[in-house]
């Protein structure tokens, strides 16, 4: 791998050099672990001070940071990067050196896979070993599948997409350019729909044939044990850019806006579109049939069980945590809510008859006068 140097990590990123651009950087760390020939970043005020005592060869920073530095005399005969994200810029630089420390250069097909004659695998594809890839299935330029993941019959998996071991791709569905699914993700199972049939010994549920399909855009990332089913009769769909975390649970047609960011264990019941541009807490749950405006923000444990219209709201329904026997206090008071509500109803009534009461009395010493 060839060292890249200041200037090259800068202008990659339409960034800036303030110190020597020809420095050489071999890698990257944190702001108190750094080393001579490594990068760090500083994307928080707080460790200003970590950053001015840094060893690390140069440091990424906001233009309003490194003026706080030279403030206090830590920015001169010292190498920086100015950027306006440096949290973003990092993340660029940190993508540039995984590409070249981990790249995978391998091309073909294992002796162990089962591919079906039919299925279209271009030569620049790694199938790994225990891969089934069904009848009619297609892959794009350069789809690694790792060990003993399934992809079936008709489905697509689109340029340089990533597919860790143990994934399941269903029948017919289509995963974008550039997506990455970690181990254990299901694609397209069926969706859980069912029509309750209610006889004289009981409720019977006749299972309704999940016919659609489950589609993810370009640039999608898919965490560990995560679920997106396919779709009743139209489809489900994860449009373009977005980041789902592990064990996230996607209903049937389910429709997630573009740049979408969904954290860990939370649940999207069937038929709800989340908007684009949304950051959803961990373990959330989003109530079926609901619509959700875009760049909407709902804390973790938040249940949503009305749609939100407005764009741009931060929504939040979880009781903050407490010391436990001060919860039980406020349990027991949120529990006699509905009792309290209804005493205050008579008594607002029974001022009301006492006031029409007065009203009238007033009026006949009135006409009597």
């Amino acid at each position: 791998m060839k060292t890249p140097t200041l200037g090259q990590l800068a202008t990659e990123n339409g960034a800036q050099v303030v110190g020597d651009p020809d420095l050489a950087v071999r890698g990257l760390a944190p702001l108190d672990q750094a080393g001579p020939d490594q990068l760090s970043f500083l994307s928080n005020p707080l460790y200003l001070a970590q950053a001015a005592s840094s060893t690390a060869a140069a440091v990424i920073v906001s233009p309003a940071d490194l003026e706080r530095l030279r403030a206090e005399g830590h920015a001169e005969g010292r190498h920086w990067i100015v950027a306006r994200n440096p949290y973003v810029v990092f993340a660029r630089i940190a993508q540039r050196f995984d590409r070249e420390a981990n790249a995978d250069l391998r091309t073909g097909i294992d002796a162990r896979a089962s591919v079906a004659a039919d299925a279209v695998v271009p030569a620049s594809c790694f199938i790994g070993p225990n891969v089934v890839i069904e009848s009619g299935a297609r892959l794009g330029e350069r789809v690694r599948i790792l060990a003993n993941s399934f992809v079936g019959a008709g489905a697509q998996v689109g340029d340089d997409t990533l597919v860790y071991a143990n994934v399941s791709i269903y029948h017919r569905c289509v995963v974008g350019a550039r997506c990455i699914l970690h181990s254990g993700v299901v694609i397209g199972a069926d969706g859980f729909g069912f029509a309750p049939d209610i006889g004289p010994a009981g409720v019977e549920y006749v299972k309704i044939p999940q016919t659609g399909r489950a589609v993810l855009g370009n640039d999608v990332e898919v965490g560990a044990n995560t679920a997106i089913d396919r779709g009743a009769m139209a489809d489900t769909v994860i449009e373009d850019g977005c980041k789902l975390d592990n064990q996230v649970q996607i209903a049937h047609n389910v429709r997630v806006g573009a740049h979408t960011v969904i954290a860990g264990c939370a649940a999207i019941a069937g038929s709800t579109h989340v908007g684009r541009f949304c950051v959803i807490g961990g373990s959330a749950n989003f109530a079926g049939h609901l619509n959700i405006a875009d760049r909407t923000t709902v804390s973790g444990g938040t249940s949503i069980t009305k749609s939100i219209t407005k764009p741009g709201g931060h929504y939040t329904s979880v009781f903050p945590f407490l010391p436990h026997g001060e919860w039980e206090k406020n349990a027991a008071i949120v529990r006699g809510l509905s009792k309290l509500r209804e005493r205050v109803m008579q008594i607002e009534k029974r001022l009301r008859g006492e006031g029409a009461g007065n009203r009238n009395t007033q009026e006949i010493e009135g006409k009597s006068s």
